[in-house]
C-alpha cells in the first residue's frame, strides 16, 4: 500500500500460534451477495470482485480496495469461522509490518464491538464509521507477506486496535482454514469478544505493481 492508503486508513481508522475451532451449536453461512459495500482509497485503483453466492472471486490488477458487510444482530455471537480459498496469481513476499509495500493476496478482516457500542452503531453501520470507533478491535487473517504461518504481527494502521496473523505466506495454492475466534481475541485482547459485527475482504498489489487472481468459497460463522 502506498502512503496515501496508509492515511487514509489512519483517518478511517479502518493474523501467535492458530488456534483450531471449537465445537457450537449452529453454523451458518456467511454469503457473497449484493449487500457487500465496496470501500476505495483515492488515487488508487480499486480492485474487481465476483460475487457469487458461495463464492468470492478477487481480481486485483496494481490496485487495492475493501469490501465489506455489516452482521445483523442474531450473527453477533459467532466465535469461530472456516472457509476456503486459492490463489492463481500472487503478489511478492512482502513485510506486513511496513506502511506501504505491504502488498497481500487476501486479507479478511473480522470486526468486534462490545454490545453497547455495537447497537449504538444501528443495524447497518458503514465500514468508516465501524473503524473510526474506538471500540473497535480486529483480528485480520491474512495470505500474503514473507512471515511463517502462525505469526501475529502488529498492524500498522490498527495501533493497539487490531493484529495482523498471518495464515499463508505469499505464494499459490488452495487451502481450507479453520479459526477460533474467540480464542485469538482472548489471547490477544485480554478477554472474551463480545458482537462480531462486520467481516471485511481485501486485495492488495499497488505497490509491486503486480496482479493476484484469488478466491474465497464456503465461509461458514459459528
Amino acid at each position: 500500500m502506498r502512503r496515501s492508503f496508509s492515511a487514509v486508513l489512519c483517518a478511517i481508522a479502518l493474523t501467535g500460534g492458530l488456534a483450531l475451532t471449537g465445537t457450537s451449536s449452529m453454523a451458518e453461512p456467511l454469503q457473497f451477495t449484493p449487500d457487500w459495500r465496496e470501500q476505495g482509497f483515492p488515487r488508487l485503483r480499486n480492485n474487481r470482485y465476483g460475487l457469487e453466492g458461495n463464492r468470492l472471486d478477487i481480481r486485483s490488477d496494481q490496485a487495492v480496495s475493501v469490501l465489506y458487510r455489516a452482521l445483523p444482530e442474531r450473527r453477533w455471537p459467532a466465535r469461530s469461522v472456516q472457509w476456503n480459498w486459492a490463489v492463481d496469481q500472487s503478489v511478492p513476499p512482502t513485510d506486513l509490518r511496513r506502511k506501504g509495500g505491504d502488498d497481500r493476496n487476501i486479507s479478511i478482516y473480522f470486526v468486534f464491538m462490545d454490545e453497547a457500542s455495537a447497537r449504538r452503531a444501528g443495524p447497518n453501520p458503514r465500514l468508516r464509521s465501524l473503524l473510526g470507533n474506538r471500540n473497535a478491535r480486529l483480528l485480520v487473517y491474512v495470505w500474503g507477506g514473507d512471515h511463517p504461518r502462525g505469526a501475529v504481527l502488529e498492524n500498522p494502521y490498527l495501533e493497539n486496535r487490531g493484529v495482523t496473523l498471518v495464515l499463508r505466506s505469499a505464494g499459490m495454492g488452495a487451502h481450507g482454514e479453520e479459526v477460533n475466534l474467540a480464542a485469538d481475541y482472548a489471547r490477544i485482547f485480554g478477554s472474551a469478544p463480545e458482537a462480531l459485527v462486520g467481516v471485511a475482504v481485501s486485495a492488495d498489489s499497488d505497490d509491486t505493481q503486480s496482479i493476484i487472481r484469488a478466491r474465497i468459497s464456503d465461509m461458514v460463522l459459528r
